[in-house]
């Protein structure tokens, strides 16, 4: 196995779990789905990566070689997979609060006032 890929093995395995996890934030829930929506859940989940790719680098370079080659890894994935849904459980929180929020201003018939 190469070194490089050795060393982000923990991102590549996460990458297929990462992914449903973004399409489910993504999708749900479906309505509104407006532009101000769609960069908000964009940049969750472009931050969501990124703390998860930073996660695991750090673990990487500060895990303690004494517990043996394989430790590095389940390190690194621990702390990338915790700080992953960190991030998206925060995106989560402000996302329903906010969409409660601009529910509650619109009246039934759905129009602004």
């Amino acid at each position: 196995m190469s070194p490089q890929v050795e060393f982000n093995l923990a991102l590549i395995l996460f990458i297929p779990w990462f992914a449903i996890l973004g399409v489910l934030f993504w999708c749900f829930p479906r309505a509104p789905r407006n532009t101000a929506r769609k960069l908000f859940d964009s940049l969750s989940l472009a931050l969501s990566v990124a703390a998860a790719g930073w996660g695991m680098q750090w673990s990487m370079h500060n895990a303690d070689p004494g517990y043996g080659h394989l430790w590095p890894q389940i390190l690194a994935t621990s702390v990338s997979y915790g700080l992953f849904l960190a991030v998206m459980t925060v995106a989560v929180i402000v996302r329903f609060r906010v969409l409660r929020a601009t529910s509650a201003a619109m009246p039934i018939d759905g129009k602004a006032r």
